[in-house]
């Protein structure tokens, strides 16, 4: 069968965070690099859709693409690595380690943010032939999100790091049930729609995603965004990415790891 059952696929995802953690630090980072860079293409693509066509929904639909290909590719993301790694240490698998752990979530950062940075570079470059001319209306899109996702967060103070959080939470629920979505189905189409769904809703609700952000801000930056580097971590990729962890593990990891994993040798001797 193309499906499997939650028992099945939640296990996978013990040994999905085990791996992870086992991985090479070259391994480690070339993954998180190439997961960043694609998820900055097609955040920069998503834009491109909504500024031309209108259309927010469209580009919501399409921005999907990124993900589905990186996960293809095995490629990693933080938030990702925030939900399943935590699973094998919890499950006390053998050699698996809190400080094991951190240093997976330390690696993926630095080279999630490298590859987003990478296509931020270029993507400037482009919209700006090599920093000759101004940024088109894309580039100035770019630049107002990261001013209304940094500043616009800043004028509500506590309340808006609140939010930010919340957001980050939110989006880290539905791009980790994509995650666990796509091993749900053992066909590539399955995956790719299970992928989709969540993916979609996130985007198009306007939810913080920590890895989509190392892209969004640091593009803005350079094509005119009128904030700081501080700006951008104190109001937008830390809550982001605190956000992300507690939402993506509290409703999406734990739940199914406690009632799929921890409970099934009690349903087997049940029966």
């Amino acid at each position: 069968m193309a499906y499997l059952a939650p028992a099945e696929f939640a296990t996978k995802m013990v040994d999905a965070g085990e791996s992870k953690i086992f991985m090479s630090t070259r391994d480690t980072l070339i993954r998180a690099f190439m997961a960043g860079a694609i998820l900055g293409l097609a955040a920069v693509f998503a834009i491109t859709v909504t500024v031309t066509t209108g259309s927010p929904i469209l580009g919501a639909v399409l921005f999907p693409v990124g993900f589905i290909m990186l996960y293809f590719m095995g490629f990693d993301l933080l938030t990702g690595v925030f939900v399943l790694t935590p699973l094998a240490w919890l499950d006390k698998r053998p050699g698996v380690t809190l400080n094991g752990v951190l240093k997976n979530w330390g690696l993926v950062f630095i080279g999630n943010f490298a590859g987003a940075l990478t296509t931020a570079i270029m993507m400037a470059i482009v919209f700006t032939f090599a920093f000759s001319t101004e940024p088109g209306v894309v580039g100035q899109k770019i630049a107002g999100i990261g001013e209304a996702r940094t500043l616009g967060y800043a004028e509500h103070g506590a309340q808006g790091w609140l939010t930010i959080f919340l957001r980050g939470m939110l989006c880290n629920w539905m791009v980790s049930m994509g995650v666990v979505g796509a091993m749900i189905s053992t066909s590539v189409s399955g995956k790719a729609i299970a992928m989709w769904m969540p993916i979609m809703l996130f985007f198009f609700m306007g939810f913080e995603h920590s890895v989509v952000n190392m892209f969004l801000f640091p593009s803005a930056m350079i094509m005119g965004g009128g904030f700081s580097v501080y700006d951008y971590f104190i109001w937008n990729e830390i809550p982001t990415a605190l956000g992300n962890l507690v939402g993506g593990l509290a409703f999406t990891g734990l739940t199914l790891y406690s009632t799929h994993v921890r409970t099934a040798p009690q349903r087997s001797a049940s029966r």
